[in-house]
Parts: structure tokens; C-alpha cells; sequence
């Protein structure tokens, strides 16, 4: 009888019987339930020739978990399409779909496309409403927490929320609308257009993209405009048109909230001009980008190393190093943690540095003499506190 092939966790798949007729129905159940209560992320399942790999991301890295017999691949992306309410009969085109649960808070996104080997899907666990409602949840460092609520009491401008995908952008913008809504009691008008919305903020009216009905960031946006808003959260500047609506919408008397992929706040500058936005709009509109990393954190059965080559060529005096035991399922790591770095643009000389065009180096240059504490240096304060090693601070960061 052909049984999952097992990896670090995961063992409760084997007691399913690939003969059962439910097979199907008992894994794909069994591994959103374990996903959920393992606090991942996301959940890919990857089809191989030799059967389908279950990984799940826990706290930012895949772990392997677990292969299903080949032949009942089909079945168990059938099932979870079925879950999704997607097209099971449609294999060879990408499809996306949701998996509502009433008894639980957590949603879960699904996304399918065909390969070489079959189908392949990846779910994303929406977390939960009830955590990191505010910025004061968030673990911001003092300094940050302080500048981003003086900011979010601005009238006008845009505060940019910046990070790699996977960064937690989108959580640190509802903690801000929900810092809003409950410091001026519900006297500002909240709007978003967001695609998707993730999680549902008392207090915001939220909209979500509709391409089908052409209703796109940049087309809410503009309809936005005529809602009375005083704060409007856009969920991601994706292209130029949306950029330039949300920079427009910022000198005409709003506070806009957005996300952005960039590796650092000075690139998030730099890469906003080259999109095509216009030096002088970008200096007037722009008040300040806050730029986040996620690390690992390490678990309490981690040792500190005597090895200098351990300290990876980083700034720091202490060593800590993950070991892994059961509390932390041999990973070595228990959640992850916020770095940032806070660039404001509004009353300093950066502005006339936008107006230059100044390249990303120049510009971080600037920033970091106007006082921003880098994204490396809070990195190696947190490896000097004992909360991540060197290594994960180059995996997150890298060795530029």
C-alpha cells in the first residue's frame, strides 16, 4: 500500500489510506488544519513525478512536511479546488478562489496552475483579525512608533509602507487605519481599495478590486476621491497610473496609506522616480516611507557560538545560534519580529534630494545623517539582544 512519504512533521497523514475513497477529503482537511494550528502562511503543494510534496512556509522558510502517492495527486487538488469553489474540470489554466470557514476567523486564499506534472496549488492563511490590531502590537521600536503616530495625524501626504512580499506590509497598514479610527473616535472618513481585502477594519470602508466590472486600483481610486474621503488606503501601487493617482490624491488635501516592493526606503524613492513620478510631486506629496523586514526569532533552545567566522562579517559582538528541539519542531526559530527603518521626507534636506534625482546610495547616504536608524543596524542590535543570528540576518537582508 503506497503511504505519504513523511518529513519532520506531519505524521498524522499517515494513518490515511490512499484505498479509502475519502483519502482525498481526510488530507486536504488534515493539512489546513495543521497549517492553521502550525501558524504558517502559506501551504504549497508542489506535483513531482514521484508524487505531490506538501511544504508549508512557517515564519518566512519552506519546510518540507510531506509527499503524497502520484496517483492520487488529482484528487487532492480536485478536492481543494472543490473547497475553493473553483472549476475541478479546468486543469490547465490558473484559477484563485477562497475557502470561507464560519467557525474560525482565518481565511484562506487559494491559487492553482498547471505544470509539467499536474496541477499545482498554494493556499495563504489570512491571520487571524485579533492579532496586531495596533501599532503598539506591532513591537516597533520606540523611536518609530512615536514619528509614525505624529505622522498619521497629517492631513495630507502619502506614507509609504515598503518590503520584499511576505514582509507584513499589509498588517502594519490595518494597524495604522485602525490607529486612526480609534484616535479621532470615527470623525475622519476611512476609505480603502484594496486587492484583496484581507482582513475587514471597523471603521474603514473597504472596497475591493472587480476587473471584471473594470474596477481597477487606479479607477477606485479616482471614484474614491468623490466618497469625501480624509484617509484613503490604497493596497498596493502596482504601476505608474496608480502612483500617479495616489500622489495626486495626496496634494489634494488627503492622507494616503499604501504598499510598495522595494528593498529599502531609499530604493522605494528611487523606484517611484523611475515609474515616472515627477521629482516636484513626489517632494510635495511624499511624507515618509517606512521600510520592514521580518526575521526569525529565535527559539529558547538556542546557544551562543565562540566562532568569529559565525558572525557573517556583521557589526555585532554577541553570537547567538539556533539548535532546534520540540518546542519549536527542531526548526530553532518561535515567530518572527519587526526590523524597520523610518525615512521622512517632509522638513529635511532629502526633499531637495528627490528635486536632484539622487541615486539610491545618495539618498540612503542622506537619510542616515538626518538620524534614520538603518534596517542593518537595528538587524545587528537585535543579534547583540539574543533574537536572531547572524545567518538569518543574511538570508533577510543579504550580503550586499
Amino acid at each position: 500500500m503506497l503511504r505519504p512519504t513523511l518529513f519532520p512533521f506531519g505524521r498524522e497523514f499517515a494513518d490515511f489510506d490512499p484505498a479509502d475513497p475519502q483519502y482525498a477529503t481526510q488530507v486536504v482537511e488534515a493539512i489546513l488544519a495543521e497549517g492553521r494550528a502550525a501558524g504558517a502562511s502559506d501551504l504549497h503543494l508542489q506535483p513531482m513525478h514521484d508524487g505531490l510534496e506538501l511544504k508549508y512556509r512557517l515564519d518566512g522558510v519552506l519546510l518540507p512536511t510531506a509527499k503524497f502517492p502520484a496517483k492520487m495527486a488529482p484528487n487532492i487538488i480536485a478536492r481543494l479546488k472543490v473547497k475553493a469553489e473553483l472549476l475541478t474540470y479546468h486543469t490547465d489554466r490558473p484559477q484563485e478562489g477562497r475557502i470561507r470557514t464560519p467557525d474560525t476567523d482565518v481565511e484562506m486564499r487559494v491559487s492553482t496552475f498547471p505544470t509539467v506534472h499536474g496541477e499545482r496549488a498554494v493556499v495563504r492563511f489570512f491571520g487571524s483579525s485579533n492579532k496586531y490590531q495596533h501599532l503598539s502590537d506591532l513591537g516597533l521600536p520606540d523611536d518609530v512608533l512615536q514619528s509614525l503616530r505624529n505622522l498619521l495625524g497629517e492631513t495630507s501626504g502619502v506614507i509609504v509602507i515598503s518590503g520584499p512580499a511576505g514582509s507584513g506590509k499589509t498588517t502594519t497598514a490595518y494597524a495604522c487605519l485602525r490607529e486612526i479610527a480609534q484616535y479621532t473616535s470615527g470623525a475622519r472618513s476611512l476609505v480603502s481599495i484594496e486587492d484583496p481585502i484581507e482582513v475587514v477594519v471597523d471603521g474603514v470602508a473597504q472596497s475591493q478590486v472587480n476587473l471584471q466590472a473594470g474596477l481597477d486600483l487606479e479607477t477606485g481610486l479616482r471614484f474614491l476621491m468623490r466618497q469625501d474621503p480624509e484617509v484613503i488606503f490604497v493596497g498596493e501601487i502596482r504601476d505608474r497610473a496608480t502612483a500617479d493617482a495616489a500622489m495626486q490624491a495626496s496634494l489634494t488635501g488627503h492622507l494616503l496609506l499604501t504598499t510598495f516592493h522595494a528593498g529599502s526606503a531609499a530604493e522605494t524613492v528611487s523606484r517611484l522616480l523611475d515609474m515616472g513620478i515627477e521629482p516636484y510631486i513626489l517632494r510635495s506629496g511624499l511624507l515618509a516611507v517606512l521600510n520592514q523586514r521580518l526575521l526569525r526569532r529565535l527559539c529558547e533552545c538556542a546557544k551562543d557560538s565562540n566562532d568569529p567566522n559565525a558572525r557573517l562579517g556583521l557589526n555585532v559582538q554577541r553570537i547567538p545560534q539556533s539548535v532546534g528541539c520540540s518546542a519549536c519542531r527542531g526548526t530553532g526559530y518561535q515567530g518572527r519580529f519587526l526590523i524597520v527603518e523610518l525615512l521622512v521626507i517632509m522638513h529635511t534636506d532629502l526633499g531637495r534630494a528627490v528635486l536632484s534625482r539622487l541615486d539610491t546610495g545618495e539618498l540612503e547616504k542622506l537619510a542616515l545623517q538626518a538620524g534614520m536608524v538603518s534596517r542593518w543596524s537595528r538587524a545587528c542590535i537585535a543579534v547583540d539582544a539574543g533574537l536572531t543570528p547572524p545567518a538569518e540576518v543574511r538570508r533577510v537582508l543579504g550580503f550586499s
